[in-house]
This record gives C-alpha cells, sequence and structure tokens, in this order.
C-alpha cells in the first residue's frame, strides 16, 4: 500500500514510454521526464521508467508482452501501486494492461484530467473539468465493469453486467449534456462580462505549463495571483487591470499549455480560452533555461491556431534568464554545437534578430529587465489604443502638453 499523508495516499508509480522511428531515445527520456513531473504534481512518487523500442504503439498492450512481463517482475518485488503511460490509451489498451499488471493503470490523458480536478478552485473550473472527465470516462466504461467477470459464472449472467453499463452510459450522456447546458450558460455570462469591460485594450499572457506567467503577473499587476513551481497551478482566468505611465489596459493570465493537451479539455475551456481569442495582444511566455523550450513554444504556437485562427500581435518574453545554464565547447572540439552549447548572448541575438522589436529577456524571480518589458508593453498597448481611439489619444496628446 501506499504511504498515507493527511487525508491524500502518496503511491509509488512506474512511467512507461516509448522509443519510435519518430520519437528518438534522448526525446522519449525528456518526455519521461515531463511525466514525472505531471504524476509528482497529482501527488505520485515516481520510482523507475520503462522504455521500450517499437515501429509503433502495440494496439492492444501499448508495450509489447515481453516489456509487460519484465514490468510486472518490477511490480512484484517492489512496492509499486501505480502505472502511468506516456500517451491517451485506447479502452482495449487500459484494459489489458491492468489485467496483466494487476495495478491501477493510468494513461496521460487522464493524468492530466486528474490535476486538472485537483487544482479546479471555482465552480466553473470544476465544471469544465467534470465534462472532460465524463468525456473521456464515457467510452472506457466496459473497462470499469471488468471487475464483474470475476464475481459472474459466465452463461446467463452477461446480461445484468452489459445493462448496467448502458444504464451507466445512459446517466453520463444526460449529465454530459446538463454540465453543456451549464457552461452555455457561464459563456454567456462571461462574455458579458468581457463586454462590460469596456473597450480597454486586453493583454493576454500565454504559453508552456511552469514558465513563470503567474509570477510575471504578480509583478506587473502587483496583484496575489498564486504562483507555485508546479504543472497547471492557474485553471481559473484571472484579469487584472494594470496601468503603465497612466495608460490602463486588461492584463489576463490563462491556463498553461502542454504537449499532447487532451482535445476534451481544449472543448471543455472555451470560455477560459476565449479570453484568448479576445485579446488584442498576446504576450508568449516561454521558460529559456528548459531544455527543449522551442518545442514549447511550437506547441504553444500550434495550440492557439487551433484555438484562434487570426493572427495576433505577440510579443515573446523569454524568462528565468536567471536559471540558464550552458556547457561550453571545448576550442579544440569541431564537432557541430548542441541546443546545451549555446550560451544566453548567443540566444539573444538569434531570437532578436528574428523577432526585431517584439521580444525579450527577462527574470520574472529577479525582476531583471522587467522596466524595460514596461516600456515594451507601454508601447504595444498605446499602438493599439490610437488605432482604436484617435480622437481620444489627440486628448491625451493634449493633456500631457498642458502638463
Amino acid at each position: 500500500m501506499g504511504e498515507i499523508l493527511g487525508e491524500y495516499v502518496i503511491e509509488n508509480a512506474i512511467l512507461i514510454g516509448l522509443i519510435t522511428p519518430n520519437q528518438k531515445e534522448e526525446r522519449a527520456n525528456e518526455y519521461l521526464d515531463e511525466l514525472a513531473f505531471l504524476a509528482e504534481t497529482a501527488g505520485a512518487v515516481p520510482v523507475k521508467n520503462f522504455l521500450q523500442r517499437l515501429e509503433y504503439a502495440n494496439s492492444k498492450t501499448f508495450v509489447g508482452t515481453g516489456k509487460l512481463e519484465e514490468i510486472k517482475a518490477y511490480i512484484d518485488e517492489n512496492e509499486v501501486q501505480l502505472a502511468i503511460l506516456d500517451d491517451e490509451l485506447s479502452p482495449i489498451q487500459l484494459r489489458n494492461i491492468e489485467r496483466i499488471l494487476d495495478i491501477k493503470v493510468l494513461d496521460r490523458t487522464n493524468l492530466i484530467l486528474d490535476i486538472f480536478a485537483k487544482r479546479a478552485q471555482t465552480a466553473y473550473a470544476k465544471t469544465q473539468v467534470e465534462l472532460a472527465q465524463y468525456q473521456y470516462l464515457l467510452p472506457r466504461l466496459t473497462r470499469l465493469w471488468t471487475h464483474l467477470e470475476r464475481q459472474r459464472g459466465g452463461i446467463g449472467m452477461r446480461g445484468p453486467g452489459e445493462t448496467q453499463i448502458e444504464t451507466d452510459r445512459r446517466i453520463i450522456l444526460g449529465k454530459i449534456s446538463k454540465l453543456k447546458e451549464d457552461l452555455k450558460a457561464i459563456d454567456i455570462q462571461m462574455s458579458t462580462q468581457r463586454r462590460n469591460r469596456g473597450k480597454m485594450v486586453r493583454v493576454a499572457l500565454v504559453g508552456y505549463t511552469n514558465v513563470g506567467k503567474s509570477t510575471l503577473m504578480n509583478l506587473l499587476s502587483k496583484s496575489d495571483v498564486f504562483a507555485e513551481n508546479k504543472l497547471f497551478a492557474t485553471l481559473d482566468t484571472t484579469v487584472r487591470k494594470v496601468i503603465i505611465e497612466n495608460l490602463p489596459f486588461l492584463l489576463c493570465d490563462t491556463v498553461g499549455f502542454i504537449r499532447k493537451l487532451p482535445h476534451h479539455l481544449i472543448e471543455s475551456f472555451k470560455s477560459t480560452l476565449d479570453e484568448v481569442r479576445e485579446a488584442d495582444l498576446l504576450i508568449h511566455i516561454v521558460d529559456i533555461s528548459h531544455p527543449n523550450f522551442e518545442e514549447q513554444i511550437e506547441i504553444v504556437n500550434n495550440t492557439l491556431r487551433e484555438i484562434d485562427k487570426t493572427e495576433k500581435p505577440t510579443i515573446v518574453v523569454f524568462n528565468k534568464i536567471d536559471a540558464f545554464t550552458y556547457v561550453k565547447k571545448a576550442e579544440d572540439d569541431l564537432s557541430p554545437s548542441k541546443r546545451e552549447n549555446i550560451s544566453l548572448e548567443e540566444l539573444q541575438q538569434s531570437w532578436m534578430a528574428k523577432m526585431a522589436e517584439n521580444c525579450i529577456f527577462i527574470s520574472a524571480k529577479t525582476k531583471r529587465n522587467i522596466e524595460e518589458l514596461k516600456v515594451m508593453f507601454y508601447n504595444k498597448v498605446k499602438e493599439i489604443h490610437i488605432e482604436r481611439f484617435p480622437y481620444n489619444d489627440f486628448l491625451y496628446q493634449h493633456y500631457q502638453s498642458e502638463e
């Protein structure tokens, strides 16, 4: 059994992933590191990683049966209560793996849903998560009823279980319909709230999870938004009025994106993501200290394209320069430079050359370059403000000259 800590049971977990022609060993290990961070955020303790090299995932057991036997032997010899697989699995895969390993099995999507359920604070966020959970659960109902097979004797006993599944399916479909109606009502309410904010310029903070959006939000708005070194620390959208040099605008913190973000979540968090759709300016926060920050940029950009097809002006803010490290190559080393051999100065030059005045390197933690960031915010927001209210800007300029 897992260790009991307060109200929670701390479960030891093994992590399982694949090396494929499209996912090399180094990348597979990095993905398991992220899965370990997700597991820790959910409250589990990762104790061992298992990787297998395959052309593609086994349609029945994800990894090969030989690998599952190796994993089963490890489980039998150690205190392990949970297996987590780094992909979304089919109901058949989940059922087969659970039957062989004889412990609780979660896939990546279920793990993320569990974290969202744990993090949800408001009634709105809880409703969004509940909808996503039911949508995930619906095609997997048969797996939940496999325990009945041990109780029934075969012929003549299959009906009740199947009848119960059909009953549960109707109940869940009813709950999904009700939750969608609830969210529709909340969407209308939130849409009204957004309209009531007037015509102020809206700025949305976006980025991969755990890149420092909430910390930056606190710095700029002088508010106290929850910030923690955990994935998905922020679920609910937070909107604050910010004033820089007498110029007011609305700053909004949004839920972090992640690789393979479940579509159920994107769908159920539609209203939260509407803040991104309705923003005039996007601030894309990037953790420059992360070894795969460029992949994270691409994942966020792809998710943004899913949410909103229109191009929006964007500032890329490279955060956590205080945590950036690199390994300097020896002078006689003529091999091509890798990501870990590139210095912060080289990255700054390359990205600033690429994005001109639309990127900046900061540390929200040490407040380095925050004043420069505020100037950048001011100039961009003012551009949008002038375009929207040319007459208002004339009065503003006149007022400034009178002073």
